[in-house]
């Protein structure tokens, strides 16, 4: 396995730098392929140090640099995209990167024969999940530019194996939190507003009862995951990969006081609300990939309090969980 390259595309993001040690240790050399928009340089020097990683500063779009950066590569990891609060107020530029990004990074891997590719998905492909838990083969309706780009995505990766033979997972990621992860990103921003609320000794505010939920996933367990599908000998599915418990605002809110450790009482904003409720299925996961979660939402959110500086998370984002179709962070 030591002389195995990994092309990772978004590698230099949130997820991508736990997914990178993982991959060193099973003794994988690792191109980061990133246009750095929004990846973490200094960090990515710090593992370009080791002498098996190294930075690719370009932009999936181009499709002949992707085509060249690929060669002599055993295996892909594919994150590069845009969020998907951006891809609601730039939908030019979503499907841009996202559908013509995608496009460029499977040709090349069908064309290199590339052994496996593993695509970021998203649980935004269901939309507004019909029942709970959601499983792989539930109808889909996403919702937004990002979400669509996903599920074409998906679809693409069919079309290449069926023509070219490509072997692929796409991990569709539930509601992904940890140490890490700016305090802007869409689905866990109320994470961090409710810290910096609740370090100020201010109760968090709710809207409604409480009752709108999402299965937050510990970045650890999500590393771990893209790791077992990159190795996983059965493959062309996708796979979610969330913690099958959906975490309500109310709950939530109860963990976080406990981890900040303030005695305070959330007040609740009496107001309709859109209750939208997340939960993955992942049986399959389980059978394809060998994995399962490890890490609790009670020491996962304990754990992120802790490694967050007083004062240095403090966010605009909303007190209540989004509205718009589930969840997903690549980056």
């Amino acid at each position: 396995m030591s002389s195995r390259t990994v092309l990772f595309t978004g590698g230099a993001g949130f997820i991508g730098l736990h997914v990178v040690p993982l991959l060193l240790e099973r003794g994988y050399r690792v191109r980061i392929f990133d246009n750095m928009f929004r990846g973490d340089r200094d960090r990515v020097a710090e593992l370009a140090a080791t002498g098996r990683v190294e930075l690719i500063d370009q932009d999936v779009r181009y499709g002949g640099a992707v085509y060249r950066v690929m060669r002599g590569c055993d295996h892909v990891i594919h994150f590069a995209a845009v969020s998907i609060n951006k891809s609601q107020a730039d939908p030019y530029e979503s499907i841009d990167i996202n559908m013509v990004g995608n496009h460029n990074v499977f040709a090349a891997a069908a064309e290199h024969r590339i052994r496996r590719l593993v695509y970021a998905s998203s649980a935004s492909v269901y939309g507004e999940p019909r029942k709970l838990p959601m499983h792989e083969d539930d109808e889909l309706n996403p919702l937004t530019p990002y979400c669509i780009a996903k599920r074409a995505g998906e679809d693409l990766l069919r079309f290449y194996q069926r023509q070219r033979g490509l072997s692929w997972i796409a991990l569709r990621f539930f509601n992904v939190y940890g140490p890490g992860q700016k305090p802007t990103a869409y689905y866990t921003s109320v994470i961090n507003h409710f810290v910096a609320r609740l370090r100020n000794g201010q109760p968090p505010v709710i809207d409604g009862r409480g009752e709108q939920s999402m299965d937050f996933i510990h970045v650890r367990d999500i590393a771990r995951g893209v790791v077992a599908a990159l190795e996983s000998e059965r493959g062309n599915m996708p796979i979610n990969l969330g913690t099958g418990v959906d975490t309500s605002v109310a709950q939530l809110a109860k963990i976080l006081i406990d981890a900040v450790g303030v005695d305070v009482t959330p007040e609740f904003n009496p107001r309709d609300v859109l209750v939208s409720r997340r939960a993955a299925d992942i049986r399959r996961a389980r059978e394809v990939l060998g994995w399962q979660p490890t890490v609790s939402i009670e020491d996962g959110m304990a754990d992120l309090v802790r490694r967050t500086p007083a004062g240095s998370r403090r966010t605009p984002a909303p007190d209540r969980l989004p509205r718009t179709p589930a969840p997903s962070s690549t980056s």
